[in-house]
C-alpha cells in the first residue's frame, strides 16, 4: 500500500486528527497508536461522522438541520460518484476509499441516522433503539472494520456492527442529561421505562431512584454483554489494531464504571475516564492479548 501523501493531502489528514482529539479523547487515546496509515483513516471516518453529527446537533432548528443534511448527502452523492468536494474531510476521506475497501453504503447509514434525529421519536422498544444504533454507530464499525481488519466475511461486518451499537448505548447512558436538556431527546425506550416505572416527568426532574437506576442497568448489562461477546473477535484483527481496538472498546466501557461511581448522576456530570484509568486499562490489555496468544 502506498503511504506517501501529498503537502497537501497531509493537511487535509491533520485537520482530521484535531477533530477527533478534540471531540473524542477516548477514540484518540487508543487509534493514535495505530501505523500512521491506518489512524489517518480512522481520523478521517471520524471526521465524516464528526460532520455528520453537527450537522443536526450543532444547527438552530429542525429546518436548518434538514437543510445541511441535504447538503452533505449532496456532498456524499457527488462524492460516491467520484467528484470528490474539495474540502479537507472529503479529500482525506476519498484517499481512504482508495486504500481501503470502505462499504460506502455505510456513509449513507451515517447520513440516515442523523436523518431519525431530525424527525426524532422515542424508540418505543428495545429493538428501535437497536435500529437506531446501528445505522448512527453500527455503521462506524463497519466503516472502520477494513482499516483495522484484512477479514471482511459477514460475520466480521455483523460483529463490528455490534460493537458499535454497545458504543452508542454507552453515549446514550452517558449523555442522559445534556440529550434531554440540549436536544429534548429521550433515547431510553418507553417500554423499558414503564416496565420499571420510571416516568419521563422523573427523567425531565433528574431524579435519580432506583427505578431510573435499574433502567440504566438494564441498558448498560445490554452494552457490556456485547463488549464481551466482541473480545472474542480480537485475533480476527490485524496484529497491528488488536490493542488499539481492545483499548478504544475498554475505555469506552469503563465510561459505564465512571457513571456508577458518580452515583448515576448523568444529569449534571460528564462521566469521563481518567488517563490514570486510561494507561491502566491499556496496559490490562497488553497482558490480555499476551495471555490468549499464549494459550
Amino acid at each position: 500500500m502506498n503511504q506517501n501523501y501529498t503537502p497537501s493531502l497531509e493537511s487535509d489528514y491533520r485537520l482530521c486528527q484535531s477533530l477527533i482529539k478534540q471531540h473524542s479523547k477516548s477514540f484518540y487515546y487508543a487509534f493514535s497508536t495505530l501505523p500512521r496509515t491506518d489512524a489517518n483513516a480512522v481520523y478521517a471516518i471520524y471526521a465524516f461522522c464528526r460532520i455528520a453529527d453537527d450537522a443536526i446537533d450543532q444547527a438552530d432548528d429542525a429546518e436548518t438541520g434538514g437543510a445541511n443534511l441535504r447538503q452533505l448527502k449532496a456532498e456524499l452523492d457527488a462524492f460516491v460518484s467520484g467528484n470528490v468536494p474539495q474540502a479537507p474531510t472529503w479529500r482525506a476521506l476519498g484517499d481512504v476509499v482508495e486504500r481501503y475497501d470502505i462499504d460506502e453504503a455505510m456513509l449513507y447509514a451515517q447520513v440516515r441516522g442523523q436523518e431519525m434525529d431530525i424527525h426524532f421519536e422515542q424508540p418505543k422498544e428495545m429493538d428501535d433503539l437497536i435500529h437506531y444504533s446501528s445505522h448512527v454507530a453500527g455503521s462506524v464499525g463497519k466503516l472502520l472494520l477494513p482499516i483495522l481488519s484484512d477479514d471482511l466475511s459477514e460475520e466480521r461486518k455483523a460483529n463490528a456492527e455490534k460493537l458499535g451499537i454497545a458504543m452508542q448505548i454507552t453515549n446514550i447512558l452517558r449523555d442522559i442529561g445534556e440529550d434531554i436538556r440540549d436536544h429534548g431527546r429521550v433515547y431510553i425506550p418507553a417500554s423499558l421505562l414503564n416496565e420499571y416505572g420510571c416516568s419521563m416527568t422523573q427523567l425531565k426532574a433528574q431524579k435519580i431512584d432506583q427505578a431510573f437506576m435499574d433502567v440504566w442497568e438494564h441498558l448498560a448489562k445490554e452494552a457490556e454483554a456485547l463488549y464481551d461477546d466482541f473480545r472474542k473477535e480480537i485475533l480476527h484483527y490485524k496484529e497491528d489494531s488488536q490493542l488499539p481496538l481492545l483499548v478504544s472498546l475498554s475505555v469506552y466501557r469503563e465510561i459505564l464504571n465512571e457513571v456508577r461511581s458518580n452515583d448515576y448522576d448523568c444529569f449534571s456530570k460528564r462521566n469521563a475516564v481518567s488517563m490514570a484509568r486510561k494507561m491502566k486499562i491499556r496496559n490490562e490489555e497488553i497482558q490480555f492479548l499476551k495471555s490468549i496468544k499464549n494459550a
